[in-house]
C-alpha cells in the first residue's frame, strides 16, 4: 500500500507519538510498510507495545517506548533510547492530543437560565481541564519538536508531521479547548516551517475531519449503535456524507513526507475531510 503512493522510507528512522491510538497507531503501521524503523511512542506502554509487535509480525521493524510529551525529561530519556536502538530521527510525528471532559460545555448555545442549571456552560469551564486540553495538544507538540529535531539538523530529508483538525479551521461547538489548541498547532506548524527552513527540515500537518476514534466514539454512537445526534449534524455537514476511514489519511501523510514528491511544500495544513471545510451548508 505504502510503494503505491511512490514513498519509500527505507533506512529512515520515524518517531511517532500517541501511536497507541487508532490513527496514529496506524501511521506508525503505514511508515513501516514504507519502509521506516519506527519508535511507537505513548503513555500507554501496553497500547504502543501491541502495534509494534502489529508492525514485527508483519515483517517491519518497530520497537515500543512509553513517553509523557508533556515532560521533557521522560522525552530526553526516551530519545536516548531511540538513538541507541535505532538511530536518529529522521521523522517526527506528532500525533498526542486529545480533549477532556471537563474543558466540554453541555450544551452548544448558551441560554438564559443555564448559570442556575445542572449544565456545564461556558463559565464552568475547568480552568484545569483547560490547561490540560491545551497542553496535550499544544505543549505535547512543542516539546517532542525540541527533543527529535536536534536529530535532523544537518542532515537531508527530514521531515515534521503534526497533525492538526479541522476544528483549527472552524471551532466546533462545545470544545473550545481543543478547537483553540489546534488552531494553535496549525499556527506552530507554519512557525517553525519558517523557523527550520534554512537548515532542510520540512515542517507540514494534515488536518483530519471526523474519523471514529476511541476518543470520540461515545461521541458519535450511543451504546445500542445508533448514532447520535451529534453523528447526524456531523454527516449533514459533510458534503460526502460519512466518516472518513482511517486509511484514507496514508495518502496526504506520504505524500508530506516524501521528499521527491513534496521537497517544496512545507508549513501547509492539508485538510483531509470529505469537503467538510469548502461547504458553507447551504
Amino acid at each position: 500500500m505504502a510503494l503505491a503512493f511512490g514513498t519509500d522510507l527505507t533506512g529512515k528512522v520515524a518517531v511517532v507519538t500517541g501511536a497507541g491510538g487508532v490513527l496514529c497507531g496506524m501511521f506508525a503501521k503505514t511508515l513501516a510498510e514504507a519502509g521506516a524503523k519506527v519508535a511507537v511512542l505513548d503513555l500507554n506502554e501496553e497500547a504502543a507495545q501491541a502495534v509494534a509487535d502489529e508492525i514485527t509480525a508483519a515483517g517491519g521493524t518497530a520497537k515500543a517506548y512509553k513517553a509523557n510529551v508533556l515532560e521533557k525529561d521522560s522525552l530526553e530519556a526516551t530519545h536516548a533510547k531511540v538513538l541507541s536502538e535505532l538511530g536518529p530521527c529522521d521523522i517526527l510525528i506528532n500525533g498526542a492530543g486529545g480533549n477532556n471532559p471537563r474543558a466540554t460545555t453541555t450544551k452548544e448555545y448558551f441560554e438564559l437560565g443555564d448559570i442556575e442549571s445542572d449544565t456545564i456552560s461556558f463559565f464552568d469551564l475547568d480552568q484545569k481541564g483547560v490547561e490540560f486540553v491545551f497542553n496535550l495538544n499544544f505543549i505535547g507538540t512543542l516539546l517532542p519538536s525540541q527533543v527529535f529535531a536536534k536529530d535532523m539538523i544537518g542532515r537531508e530529508g527530514c521531515n515534521i508531521l503534526n497533525v492538526s483538525s479541522m476544528n483549527a479551521f472552524t471551532p466546533l461547538t462545545k470544545i473550545p479547548a481543543y478547537s483553540g489548541a489546534k488552531a494553535a498547532i496549525s499556527n506552530f506548524t507554519q512557525w517553525l516551517a519558517v523557523h527550520f527552513s534554512k537548515v532542510g527540515i520540512r515542517v507540514n500537518a494534515i488536518a483530519p475531519g471526523f474519523f471514529v476514534t476511541k476518543q470520540n466514539e461515545k461521541l458519535l454512537f450511543n451504546e445500542d449503535g445508533t448514532p447520535t445526534a451529534r453523528t447526524a449534524k456531523i454527516l449533514a455537514a459533510t458534503p460526502m456524507g460519512r466518516f472518513g476511514e482511517a486509511e484514507e489519511l496514508n495518502g496526504a501523510l506520504l505524500f508530506l513526507l516524501n521528499n521527491d514528491a513534496a521537497g517544496f511544500i512545507t508549513g501547509v495544513v492539508i485538510p483531509v475531510d470529505g469537503g467538510f471545510a469548502s461547504y458553507s451548508g447551504v
